[in-house]
């Protein structure tokens, strides 16, 4: 049996190889052997969202956030997946929050700022 590191790291590799379906395999059984590891988590949230699987990316970026709420990263990538999914004044509360703890991210200013015009026209 393949031991955790062992897992993530051959998740890692085909995630940053761009096979992301293939990287969601060994990242999920590292996830189910490791819950509470934070980059477990971000690993396979980020091959979830790759593989347009945006439903569960939400799910692990929801539950790394509820762990460290001041982890900007899975806060804006749990709006993004929000956004993906058209729930975008969802969207709005994680982005914002990303942004008021990194305001130097363009990026996530431009992403909040989308959620926020995408809410206000639906």
């Amino acid at each position: 049996m393949d031991s955790v590191y062992e897992l993530y790291r051959r998740g890692c590799d085909l995630l940053s190889h761009g096979d992301y379906q293939a990287a969601i395999v060994p990242l999920s059984r590292a996830r189910e052997l490791e819950p509470d590891k934070a980059s477990i988590r971000e690993a396979l949230g980020r091959a979830l969202f790759h593989a347009q699987r945006y439903e569960d990316a939400a799910a692990e970026f929801g539950a790394l956030a509820a762990r460290a709420p001041t982890d900007d990263y899975a806060l804006f990538c749990l709006g993004r997946a929000m956004q993906q999914l058209g729930r975008h004044r969802e969207a709005c509360h994680p982005l914002a929050l990303a942004c008021s703890l990194r305001p130097e991210r363009g990026d996530y200013r431009l992403y909040r700022d989308r959620a926020r015009r995408a809410a206000h026209s639906s």
